[in-house]
């Protein structure tokens, strides 16, 4: 009875938890039907079934973390040529004619004498379905060759990170299967790199992509019929999906070729030289405490501005809004250091990264081309983000690529603290509690003590590519935007 494992869904884990199972041992399942729903790299990825049949036993209960590899779940794919023959290449009828000539038979021949040769089938990969397109039958020189390195290639999880079952002893074969035979492809006949696949009669097939790639394009309300396909065997990829909805965004130009702010490339590499080259990523963090009641003030004033009604916003709104002002001015804050070619990497555009806390563990979402929203666009984005973070809903796309990061503590009562900078990154912004504190203030010539709204920045930085002059000239732009909003946004 097949045992489906827990497939590598193409983003190199090696274990992932269990979230929720969509059948029950009874049920009747058809190859592709959605199976159980699990989470890895902070987003959920629903895995279909490669057979068809009938569910018998849940392995893993929800909640659970296991390797890549596990058995997860039993399926009964039944006996008979129906089905056998919508079971994958793991089943009975995987067996080589090698195998059958050793149980009594010749080479092709299955079963009793008499009966007709069993059909090879051919195996169901995670999230394609069955390959519907260019098919060759086998000569008998090459059968068992051919058969022996595919399931070896399938059974360590080749390509696609599927591990197939051991074949099950041989089960009686209906004449009638012969008139539904589907052959296994020979090695080298599955389409080359770029060949997108036909059926038969030249017609368009199911796009091929992995469970992940099906779930980004969802998210992104992308038709994988309308991308183009890079991977091998005319499979479509992450990067193809990003690139079709970077075109959709901005017609006949990919994102990443858009220039940066004021025209200017959107990149720029600048050679590591001198004393840089002897530092390991040092991570340093320098502290403000700045009176904000200037932010507040604007806050109040947004709030009741029915054009903001629909909108949460908060100090981290207007905390991220400066930031991004800020990196205009102090653009080594937004740079990466790059290993592989001794550069640093200069960017002229902020994906933000907003750390968020959800019930899985803490989460980084990004809004990308943060430094081309205004303040309504950043608050709408954030909450969108966050709430879809803390539900699981983050796609993988929408929690890499950061380049400037912040985080508000305060919402945990803190006032400061040293955050973390992500990788790839090369700051990161804490933003402490807001209260009401004694503050001095000079008034037409003389000191006085009054309440303020006050709290405190942690800015962390990577002293290789960011100086202390540079992380205070960032850190007092951000203060002085949130003390005094109307006359740092003036300045632009």
């Amino acid at each position: 009875m097949p045992t489906f494992d827990l497939p590598d869904v193409g983003e190199g884990l090696t274990e992932a938890e269990i979230i929720s199972w969509k059948v029950e041992p009874g049920d009747e399942v058809a190859v592709n039907d959605v199976l159980v729903e699990i989470e890895t790299a902070k987003s959920l990825v629903e895995l279909p079934s490669p057979y068809a049949g009938t569910v018998t036993q849940l392995l893993v209960p929800e909640g659970e973390t296991v390797a890549v590899g596990t058995p997860i779940v039993r399926v009964d794919a039944g006996t008979g040529a129906d089905s056998m023959s919508s079971s994958p290449a793991s089943s009975a009828g995987s067996a080589s004619p090698a195998a059958a000539a050793a149980s009594g038979g010749a080479a092709g021949e299955r079963g009793a004498p008499g009966l007709p040769r069993e059909p090879a089938r051919e195996p169901v990969l995670v999230g394609y379905g069955p390959r519907p397109s260019r098919r060759r039958r086998r000569g008998a020189s090459n059968d068992d060759a051919g058969l022996v390195a595919l399931q070896g290639a399938f059974s360590t999880g080749h390509d696609v990170g599927v591990r197939v079952a051991p074949p099950e002893p041989p089960h009686p074969v209906s004449p009638v299967a012969d008139a539904a035979a589907v052959e296994l492809p020979a090695v080298g006949a599955f389409p080359e790199e770029g060949d997108v696949p036909t059926t038969d009669d030249g017609g368009p097939v199911r796009p091929l992509a992995k469970p992940p790639v099906r779930r980004l394009a969802r998210d992104l309300g992308i038709s994988l019929a309308d991308v183009a396909p890079t991977g091998p065997g005319g499979t479509i990829t992450r990067a193809d999906v990003e690139a079709h909805g970077s075109r959709a965004a901005a017609p006949g130009r990919p994102r990443h070729e858009r220039p940066g702010w004021d025209g200017l490339p959107r990149e720029e590499r600048v050679a590591v030289r001198s004393v840089r080259r002897a530092f390991t990523a040092p991570h340093v963090t320098q502290f403000l405490t700045v009176d904000v009641s200037g932010a507040m003030d604007l806050l109040d004033k947004l709030r009741s501005d029915s054009r903001f009604d629909d909108l949460r916003l908060s100090p981290l709104t207007l905390a991220a809004r400066a930031m991004v002002q800020a990196a205009r001015r102090t653009p080594e804050v937004n740079a990466f250091w790059d290993n592989d070619s001794g550069e640093i990497v200069v960017r002229r555009y902020v994906d933000l990264g907003v750390a968020t806390t959800t019930p899985r563990g803490l989460v980084v979402p990004v809004v990308h081309d943060a430094h081309q929203l205004d303040i309504a666009g950043l608050a709408a984005a954030i909450a969108d983000l966050a709430l879809r973070a803390r539900e699981g809903r983050t796609t993988p796309a929408e929690t890499s690529g950061g380049t400037l990061s912040v985080t508000n503590i305060g919402v945990f009562g803190m006032d400061s603290g040293t955050p973390i900078i992500p990788p790839g990154q090369s700051a990161i912004l804490a933003l402490g509690q807001v209260v009401r504190r004694p503050w001095v203030v000079m008034e037409g010539g003389s000191e006085s003590v009054v309440p303020r709204w006050v709290t405190t920045l942690a800015l962390s930085f990577d002293h290789r590519l960011v100086d202390g002059v540079q992380a205070s000239a960032f850190l007092a732009d951000v203060a002085e935007a949130l003390s005094d909003p109307a006359l740092a946004w003036a300045r632009g």
